[in-house]
C-alpha cells in the first residue's frame, strides 16, 4: 500500500465533494421545480458515495495502480483533468474554512444574551411523528428541540433618538412536515409570547405539507405586536401552495409585504417595511423615493443583500440557509442553498448601510441539527452613542 498516494486520494475526494456541494448549493438558490431539485440531490448523494469506490477500482488498485505504488504520470488524461478540478475544490474548501474561522461579530453589536430551551424536556417527551424520524431524534447531539432564545442588540446609524430602541422578533423556516409534531411549535409560540417586541416578522417556509396549514393559527399565527406582524413566503411555500398559505396568514391578521412596502408610524417617525419572495415569486418592493424612514426588508433568502444595500435598507432579515443545519468541527457549515454558498449561512453581517441577519430557523425538512440549534431571536436596534464604534467597512458574524 502506498500511503502517500492514499492520503492524496483522500484529499482529492474531499475536493470532489466540495465541488458537488458547491454546485448543488447554487442550484438550490434557483427556482427549479421540487422534483428536479430532489432528483439532483439524490444524484449528488450517490455520486459522492460512489466516487471513492470508483477511484479505488479504476486508478487505485486498477489502471495506474496508485495505491500499489503506481505513478501519477500514468493516469489517463481524463483522470488528470478531473483530479485537477478536485484540487481546485480543495482550495475552495480551505478558503471557505478560513473565512469561517475569521468571522467575528459586527462592530455595531452591543450585546448578545442567549438561553437554550429544551422543548422536549419541557413537554416531557419528544414531539416526533412516526418512522425513521424517531431514530433521528435520538441521535446523540441532535439539537432539533434545543431552541436558542436570544436578545441581540445593535447600534444602527439611522435609528432615531426619539425611539430609544426598536425591537423585532424574527421567526422563520418552521417547515411543518409532521416529522416534528405540532406541540413543538405550540411551545415555540409560547416562548415567542414571552419575548415581546414592537414588530413580529416571519421570513418564509412555513410548511412542507398543506394539510398541516391549521398548525399556523394554533402556534405562531396567534402572535401579536404593537406595530403589527409581517411576513413573506419562501420556496417551500411556493412548492406546496402559496395562495392558501397567504390566505391563512391574512386571516390571522398578519400583513403581507411581498413585492410592496408598508409605512408604519412609530413615535413620530416612519418605518418602511418591504418584502421580496424572489426568485420564486413576485418582485422586489418599491420603497418611497425619498429615503426618510427606517427601512426593513424581509426576504426568504439572503441572496438579496446587495439589492438591499443599493436601496438604502437599514435592516434585512432572512432565513432559508438554516445555519447549515450541520456545522462540522473545524470546517463549519457545508450546506447553504444560496448563490453565495455558506457565506451567509447564519448570524449577522454588516456592509454599510445594511445589517443583514440570517436566522437558523425553527425546523427543517430533515430532522437533523448538529452544532446548529434552532433559534428564536429578538433583535433590538438603538441609536449610536458617542462611544459606539464607527460602523464603517465590513465585519461579519455567523455565530448563533
Amino acid at each position: 500500500m502506498n500511503w502517500l498516494n492514499l492520503l492524496i486520494l483522500i484529499v482529492l475526494t474531499a475536493g470532489h465533494t466540495e465541488l458537488l456541494v458547491t454546485f448543488i448549493n447554487r442550484i438550490e438558490s434557483l427556482p427549479f421545480p421540487k422534483r428536479v431539485l430532489r432528483t439532483l440531490r439524490l444524484v449528488e448523494d450517490l455520486v459522492i458515495l460512489a466516487f471513492p469506490i470508483v477511484v479505488a477500482i479504476c486508478v487505485g488498485f486498477g489502471g495506474a495502480g496508485l495505491l500499489r505504488g503506481g505513478r501519477w504520470s500514468d493516469l489517463p488524461t481524463g483522470w488528470i483533468v478531473y483530479f485537477s478540478l478536485c484540487a481546485a475544490g480543495c482550495v475552495g474548501l480551505v478558503i471557505s474554512t478560513l473565512r469561517w474561522w475569521g468571522l467575528r461579530p459586527p462592530l455595531l453589536q452591543l450585546a448578545n444574551h442567549s438561553r437554550t430551551v429544551d422543548v422536549a424536556q419541557k413537554l416531557g417527551y419528544q414531539p416526533v411523528g412516526r418512522g425513521l424520524v424517531r431514530l433521528f431524534a435520538r441521535l446523540p447531539r441532535n439539537e432539533i428541540f434545543q431552541v436558542q432564545v436570544s436578545d441581540k442588540r445593535y447600534a444602527l446609524p439611522r435609528v432615531p433618538d426619539a425611539w430609544g430602541e426598536l425591537s423585532i422578533l424574527h421567526l422563520t423556516d418552521t417547515h411543518f412536515t409532521g416529522k416534528i409534531d405540532r406541540p413543538y411549535f405550540e411551545e415555540v409560540a409560547k416562548l415567542a409570547e414571552e419575548t415581546p417586541a414592537d414588530l413580529v416578522v416571519f421570513t418564509g417556509d412555513l410548511l412542507d405539507d398543506l394539510n398541516l396549514l391549521p398548525w399556523f393559527a394554533a402556534s405562531i399565527g396567534r402572535l401579536k405586536a404593537r406595530l403589527g406582524c409581517y411576513y413573506v413566503l419562501g420556496n417551500h411555500d411556493w412548492f406546496y401552495g402559496a395562495d392558501k398559505i397567504r390566505a391563512e396568514f391574512d386571516r390571522c391578521g398578519w400583513h403581507n409585504v411581498a413585492g410592496r412596502a408598508i409605512r408604519v408610524e412609530h413615535r413620530g417617525r416612519t418605518i418602511e417595511i418591504g418584502g421580496t419572495e424572489r426568485p420564486w415569486m413576485g418582485r422586489h418592493p418599491q420603497f418611497a423615493p425619498a429615503n426618510d424612514g427606517f427601512r426593513i426588508l424581509l426576504s426568504h433568502t439572503p441572496d438579496h443583500f446587495a439589492w438591499a444595500r443599493q436601496h438604502g435598507v437599514d435592516v434585512m432579515l432572512a432565513g432559508h440557509n438554516h445555519g447549515g443545519q450541520i456545522v462540522l468541527p473545524v470546517i463549519g457549515p457545508v450546506f447553504g442553498p444560496s448563490r453565495h454558498g455558506v457565506r451567509y449561512s447564519g448570524g449577522a453581517y454588516w456592509i454599510d448601510p445594511t445589517l443583514l441577519y440570517v436566522s437558523r430557523g425553527l425546523s427543517g425538512r430533515r430532522p437533523l441539527r448538529f452544532n446548529c440549534p434552532p433559534e428564536l431571536t429578538r433583535l433590538i436596534f438603538t441609536p449610536p452613542s458617542p462611544k459606539s464604534p464607527s460602523p464603517t467597512g465590513m465585519s461579519q458574524w455567523a455565530g448563533g
